[in-house]
């Protein structure tokens, strides 16, 4: 049995299991690679469809995909700043 790789989770600033692969294939790939813990992998992955849905961002064009490349590194920590407001409203009761 192979044991999960090991990084300090910038976002949850503990040593948890890795990302088992590179979600994209550039430099910021490697940097959530190298950097974010799947935990907080599965956190983004639950928030990105707020930004998506609020900005209706079209994923296949450089600037939807800059923009949620921003809320990400605002997300795990790598740059300062507000994450920008969704429409999101959570359920009652």
């Amino acid at each position: 049995m192979n044991t999960p790789r090991i990084v300090h989770c910038k976002k949850l600033k503990q040593d948890l299991p890795a990302l088992p692969f590179k979600p994209f294939p550039n430099e910021f790939g490697q940097l959530l690679y190298d950097n974010i813990s799947l935990q907080a992998w599965q956190m983004w992955i639950r928030e990105s469809p707020k930004f998506i849905n609020t900005y209706r961002l079209d994923l296949q064009s450089k600037e939807g995909r800059d923009f949620l490349e921003k809320q990400m590194r605002i997300f795990f920590g790598f740059e300062e700043g507000e994450l920008a407001d969704t429409a999101f409203v959570p359920r009652e009761g």
